[in-house]
């Protein structure tokens, strides 16, 4: 049962980084019109295939994507390459920092405050300067051969607006306020469809603690109410 899940992390992992290889590759040469209410559609289509990325980054911390480590973390860095440059390495162990310590101080993804002094403190965590100069380095690089506007809307803006709703559906909403459960977390109504629609079923975040094991992709199989 085990490796069947690995191969299917591995297969939703590919499918989930080529969808955005091909998205990213289309709209850079797509005719940008605001009159035409399908850009915004292709604006939230690629925000999605975004915060895919960065979830199957997050599966890859977990060792859910493949049950070979080198494999795993490849897929990772990967993924957190095309989302933003990010190291993965780093991210790693912030992240089990977080699961760790939950809503402590030494809670890397938990702050004081209302969302936007909160989400700000969490991009400070997780954003480096040197994370900035690389990305404007390709922006500018890629200006030979991409109208400047579909950079802005279909590589720069999808990703911004990833990190809202990574941190709205995956931080803020399960984790602010007081919980009296184990794992200090809240959790999504159980509607499958608006899960995946909105954080990949992290809205089901107290499963996702309770049971970190767990692909993304099976979370909804823990959601009882």
């Amino acid at each position: 049962m085990l490796v069947n899940q690995s191969k299917t992390g591995v297969i939703i992992a590919f499918i989930i980084i080529c969808l955005w290889l091909i998205s990213i590759f289309f709209l850079m040469n797509w005719e940008v019109n605001f009159k035409n209410p399908f850009l915004y559609v292709l604006i939230l289509v690629q925000m999605h295939l975004y915060t895919g990325l960065f979830i199957t980054a997050h599966d890859a911390m977990h060792t859910t994507v493949s049950s070979n480590r080198n494999l795993n973390t490849i897929i990772g860095q990967i993924c957190t390459m095309l989302y933003a440059c990010f190291p993965f390495s780093s991210l790693y162990t912030k992240h089990h920092e977080h699961h760790r310590y939950v809503h402590t101080d030494k809670d890397p993804d938990h702050s004081e405050g209302n969302f936007f002094i909160w989400y700000l403190n969490f991009i400070k965590q997780y954003l480096t300067w040197w994370q900035v100069v690389v990305m404007a380095l390709i922006f500018n690089l890629l200006k030979i051969w991409v109208p400047e506007l579909n950079l802005f809307l279909f590589w720069v803006l999808p990703s911004l607006l990833s990190t809202i709703q990574l941190f709205f559906f995956g931080t803020w909403l399960p984790h602010h306020g007081e919980h009296t459960n184990k794992h200090q977390s809240g959790s999504q109504r159980k509607n499958h469809i608006l899960a995946f629609l909105s954080c990949y079923f992290f809205g089901y975040h107290f499963e996702h603690h309770d049971s970190p094991g767990t692909p993304w992709w099976k979370l909804w199989e823990l959601k009882n109410s």
